[in-house]
């Protein structure tokens, strides 16, 4: 019986580089193995826990910076990495790191990535969180073949984010996220640079995801295999340490899963002050004991580590547990307090200033909802349809600022949703007011079963067929995707 990734790769290898249409997919759809049949109860083994350093990631850097463009050369290709410690493990990278690299962009100045692909399998990467031209948004169906080379360009027209990037092939995003496409993209401007923050080696990237293993210590893919993916990676280390000065630091943390939410908080529940969201600085700093992140989500934090003395070891929980493993699900990291340092560092009272939103011109209604049935080949939906790339959803106009109300139609499962092209403002959670942390620019938001969210967006760049989709990455490979037309 063939498996799904034989079924794909035999036809979208076929397909190459061109656009590949509905009617291209339906045969790859029809002859996939039935998803629940390949479920199994066989979780990841238990991990030793602290026996790793934290993996800091790795600053590319331009290969040319003629006529105001920085311009590097990525190659996709396979690797492997010492995810669990003593082991090697098979992943998929971006030139060979994982986790990913980390580009660093500048507001107002261009960056062109010539990326190459080197694997068994077309991809196509998304720049999450970037206003870009249509032919530069990594389409799921305008993919690059094995062997084949597109380059992307970004404008970088928008003010200062913490933004990254991943494959989008349809149907292949999922395995290709979770295997370890995906990289930091961070954007700064002269706003973000005039504010003393903690900089240089005290602005670490962290991604948190989840992922499971076979008793070789091999990543383990099965589409929607949630409750089986208990081992929690920082970085793309399980359970690591990371040897921290007795100071600020500014940590720009990314939930990465393909599924899992997380909720995290010092184990002494000491303060973290979140400073910004998805698009950027929030207009003022808020101190909490928790963070909640989606996937796809973004969150900067300061955490003031000199309230702590030399030798501390304080570990980063995760309480957002779903019914998993507290001894592997409970924990994501641990911070050893080694040194003392110098700190000039402040986190100031006001960090930015918002615009005021413009009058909507026009509404929307978004329901997202997938199968709940636990049967096999589960289907996602927007506003009851799965995705067809040849179909258009919405037409907006060009300049129009929309309010979209955003419903969860499920009982059980949660959802998020994340809109290409724009950055948007959340107005309202079932009726409320949102919090402090969701007072900023956002490009993924969460909605849990049966809530609504009310958010607006002003379509004011480009034009062009753009995506929005659930960014629980499974459900959106399973058709939880939507096409808008900006014209």
């Amino acid at each position: 019986m063939p498996t799904r990734r034989s079924v794909l790769t035999a036809g979208l290898a076929a397909a190459g580089s061109a656009t590949l249409t509905g009617a291209a997919l339906t045969p790859l759809l029809r002859s996939e193995e039935p998803l629940g049949t390949q479920l199994t109860s066989a979780a990841s083994p238990v991990v030793e826990k602290y026996r790793l350093p934290l993996s800091i990631p790795r600053v590319l850097a331009p290969y040319s910076t003629a006529g105001g463009v920085d311009r590097y050369r990525v190659t996709m290709q396979s690797a492997r990495a010492q995810i669990l410690p003593g082991i090697q493990t098979d992943v998929l990278t971006y030139g060979g790191h994982f986790p990913g690299p980390v580009i660093q962009a500048r507001s107002g100045r261009a960056v062109s990535v010539e990326q190459y692909n080197t694997l068994d399998m077309p991809t196509s990467v998304h720049l999450h969180g970037a206003s870009v031209p249509e032919q530069d948004d990594g389409k799921p169906m305008l993919t690059i073949a094995p062997g084949d080379r597109r380059t992307y360009t970004y404008p970088n027209q928008q003010p200062h984010a913490s933004l990254w990037f991943h494959d989008h092939a349809h149907h292949m995003e999922s395995e290709h996220v979770y295997r370890g496409l995906a990289g930091t993209y961070l954007l700064t401007d002269a706003v973000e640079q005039a504010l003393p923050l903690p900089k240089g080696a005290y602005d670490v990237p962290i991604a948190i995801r989840d992922a499971r293993f076979d008793e070789n210590g091999q990543l383990v893919y099965v589409m929607g295999d949630h409750p089986n993916r208990t081992t929690l990676l920082a970085n793309g280390r399980a359970y690591p340490y990371f040897e921290v000065a007795a100071r600020k630091y500014r940590l720009r943390l990314l939930n990465s899963a393909n599924l899992r939410s997380v909720r995290l908080r010092l184990a002494d529940g000491g303060e973290i002050v979140q400073i910004g969201s998805d698009g950027g600085l929030l207009p003022k700093p808020y101190a909490t004991d928790a963070v909640a992140l989606s996937p796809g989500e973004r969150a900067d934090v300061v955490i003031d580590f000199s309230r702590y003395p030399v030798g501390t070891r304080l570990v980063l929980q995760n309480t957002n547990l779903e019914g998993g493993p507290a001894d592997q699900l409970g924990e994501v990291l641990r911070f050893d307090v080694v040194r003392t340092a110098t700190d000039r560092s402040e986190v100031p009272s006001e960090l930015r200033t918002l615009p005021p939103l413009p009058t909507p011109t026009a509404e929307r209604t978004v329901v997202l909802s997938m199968d709940e049935s636990g049967g096999p080949d589960p289907k996602g939906f927007v506003n009851g349809k799965v995705y067809d790339p040849d179909r258009v959803d919405d037409f907006i106009r060009y300049g129009a600022s929309e309010v979209w109300t955003v419903t969860n139609g499920n009982q059980f499962v949660p959802h998020n949703l994340h809109i290409h092209l724009v950055q948007f403002r959340v107005l309202e959670r079932d009726g409320k007011a949102p919090g402090p942390a969701e007072s900023g620019l956002k490009d993924t938001v969460m909605v849990m079963p049966g809530e609504t969210v009310k958010l607006q967006a002003t379509f004011d760049t480009y034009r062009g067929t753009y995506l929005y989709h659930c960014h629980l990455i499974d459900h959106s490979a399973m058709g939880m995707m939507a096409q808008f037309r900006v014209s």
